[in-house]
């Protein structure tokens, strides 16, 4: 289901009595299981788009309702994985895919042992965010796509790190959306138009479909 934003799942105890019978109680002897709660589940929301659509202004913002709401949160922010994780990868086709393998397998990871992570990274190929998706459905951690559709237009108005300027200027080439593709998901678990409300409308948005979702 798509969820669009315009401002948009016993043992009895015994005892012997006087007589050496044995009785069984089946009620306030049982042992109980210890209950999850929704602060305790781990999960993986990846927030794709192109740069300067507000991923990482919203995952941030998510990130401390989320902590304030008693959730452990980890945000994977695309430009500090390319600095450390994947140091050396550029910015091939297939560069590009390892680099999101590589944030893929770590948020799994985390998710898996009750972290809500948070991915605000482009990922431009549908076939490299699917592979994501299938590993965390192989390990049955929850996965949450969301695609913060800025329009390009806006993406280049807004131009957080200059490399729209750069681009045009002949500076730097392959930049997602304008030369480089990107496959925008076609049906992602949640859609947020970003560039039509406010950042605390967005996060508030995505919090609310991983209310829905049990998450949150």
């Amino acid at each position: 289901m798509t969820t669009t934003t315009t401002a948009t799942t016993t043992r009895d105890a015994t005892t012997t009595g006087h007589a050496g019978t044995e009785h069984a109680h089946t009620g306030h002897a049982k042992e109980q299981e210890p209950q999850m709660t929704v602060t305790d589940r781990g999960a993986t929301v990846w927030l794709t788009g192109l740069p300067s659509a507000g991923k990482t202004t919203i995952a941030f913002a998510l990130a401390e309702r989320l902590r304030g709401d008693g959730h452990r949160v980890e945000v994977l922010d695309g430009d500090e994985i390319r600095t450390f994780l994947s140091a050396g990868l550029g910015f091939s086709r297939e560069d590009r895919h390892q680099n999101v393998q590589r944030i893929g397998f770590v948020a799994e990871l985390l998710a898996s042992h009750g972290v809500k992570v948070l991915a605000p990274v482009i990922a431009p190929y549908a076939d490299s965010r699917e592979a994501v998706r299938k590993r965390h459905d192989a390990a049955g951690t929850p996965y949450v796509e969301v695609h913060v559709a800025t329009p390009v237009e806006v993406c280049s108005d807004r131009d957080v790190k200059g490399l729209y300027a750069k681009q045009r200027a002949g500076e730097i080439s392959g930049l997602t959306g304008v030369d480089d593709p990107y496959e925008a998901p076609e049906r992602p678990d949640g859609r947020i138009e970003a560039h039509t409300q406010t950042v605390d409308e967005s996060a508030a948005a995505l919090h609310a479909l991983l209310v829905e979702r049990g998450l949150a």
